[in-house]
């Protein structure tokens, strides 16, 4: 992966890729998106006091449908998201292709039905599963159980979190953190 040589957060260093927005934190919700084409998880977080907040986690269960109805669905369960939570920004973790190029195509129509249920104008950002790791964790390489645990921790959930969801909030506090070194990056930047 380009943005994360290694999986250490001590040598990460940040190559050219997409910059979260430094706009003010205050009032910024943030819908996470782990896409699948039998459950794509989704998790929302706001800024609240200053700190950014759990606010709802889910899946969106489709592994009862043809695939083209799983993609409908998907759109429709967004859409649905979208509207109940106002999000102001969007992050999705982007698609991971293995040795299974049919499964990539899959994985690659359901990220497509989710976020084409984004509305026009709201900003959307990606990020690689193992960025999300590194940022959540400290560990690139992690496990889905120490992602899991890590997001109960930070996030202060005291139920289990589906790996799915926890996926989610994983991207979501990941855009988060991004967001928030940039906004310190730039206010330091402006001090000088």
């Amino acid at each position: 992966m380009r943005n994360s040589r290694t999986s250490s957060w001590r040598a990460y260093r940040p190559e050219g890729g997409q910059v979260a927005r430094a706009g003010d934190a205050s009032g910024c919700r943030i819908l996470g998106l782990d896409p699948g084409s039998r459950r794509t998880g989704y998790g929302i977080l706001a800024w609240q006091a200053g700190q950014y907040v759990h606010v709802a986690h889910g899946c969106i269960d489709v592994s009862g449908l043809d695939f083209v109805a799983r993609l409908r669905r998907i759109f429709e369960a967004v859409q649905a998201l979208v509207a109940t939570h106002a999000p102001d920004e969007v992050a999705v973790e982007r698609v991971f292709v293995s040795r299974n190029p049919d499964s990539a195509l899959k994985l690659g129509q359901a990220r497509g039905a989710a976020l084409a249920a984004v509305p026009v104008g709201t900003a959307t950002f990606e990020y690689a599963p193992r960025e999300v790791k590194l940022a959540v964790v400290g560990f690139g390489a992690a496990e889905k159980p120490q992602v899991g645990h890590m997001i109960g921790r930070l996030l202060a959930i005291d139920v289990r979190v589906p790996a799915d969801a926890a996926d989610a909030l994983a991207v979501a506090l990941c855009h988060a953190q991004a967001r928030r070194l940039a906004l310190l990056t730039r206010t330091a930047g402006a001090r000088r």
